[in-house]
């Protein structure tokens, strides 16, 4: 196997965490209340974790003194392969725990799986990721049946960010030459089977909601090979900025 491809593979997931976790600390300071402020703040903080973890192995397999940190902030929005999904706007509150929602539904099945790899390091952060995802899904679960069940302005801005968002689910599913090889050296995850389970665990809460499940139309795709939204670009304008106005710049 290329080593190359259990490199892209990592650095796929790498860039997913490390994307949606500052996403997510964006709304540090800004959360509807203390207890929810502080509740994004550390599930952003365990997405870096998870990212940190996950680039330093990318790093360790890219080699010629590569750094989590030089994967982090010198590359271009062309070079990230997370998720498109990942990458999408904060919005209003109910925007962003449906992303969440429909991401931590995905990743608690894809971490199970992943512990069982056959590359130890994958397993290792696989093992340690899922008891964090765990509570994620737990945690923005709750909030979608609590603002589907709410008012009639929360039911209707869920439902609102359900229906923007939606396409960007059949992605978490679909599988590459790179992701093929994974699932084929025994490494890697078969996205493709994880959709009838991801699918049940949307749809209970789509039901307890009250919330209705969009039509599959228009599902684009590309995150992993390099495709982006607009949203990426300003995302790691913000990201990168210091190390892009001081390079290499030490405390």
């Amino acid at each position: 196997m290329p080593k190359d491809s259990l490199f892209q593979y990592v650095l796929g997931m790498g860039d997913d965490a490390l994307i949606l976790g500052q996403r997510l600390s964006q709304w540090a300071y800004k959360g509807p209340f203390l207890e929810e402020d502080i509740a994004l703040s550390n599930i952003s903080l365990d997405m870096f974790g998870r990212a940190n973890l996950l680039l330093e192995y990318a790093a360790t397999l890219k080699g010629n003194g590569a750094t989590a940190d030089e994967l982090a902030f010198k590359r271009n929005e062309r070079e990230f392969k997370n998720y498109i999904l990942c990458e999408q706007p904060n919005g209003n509150f109910a925007d962003t725990m449906v992303r969440q929602f429909f991401l931590d539904a995905f990743y608690k099945l894809f971490l199970q799986n992943l512990t069982k790899s056959k590359d130890d390091q994958l397993s290792a952060i696989a093992q340690k990721s899922i008891k964090e995802t765990t509570y994620h899904l737990r945690h923005s679960s709750k909030w979608i049946i609590r603002l589907g069940d709410g008012t009639a302005e929360s039911h209707a801005k869920v439902q609102s960010a359900i229906n923007n968002l939606w396409m960007f689910t059949n992605e978490l599913f679909e599988m590459n030459d790179i992701d093929n090889e994974m699932v084929k050296q025994k490494m890697g995850v078969d996205c493709s089977i994880l959709k009838i389970e991801w699918d049940q665990i949307i749809d209970d809460a789509f039901s307890e909601a009250t919330l209705n499940r969009p039509e599959d139309a228009n599902m684009p795709s590309g995150g992993r090979q390099g495709i982006h939204t607009e949203h990426l670009g300003h995302l790691l304008t913000d990201m990168q900025y210091l190390q892009r106005s001081y390079p290499d710049a030490t405390w």
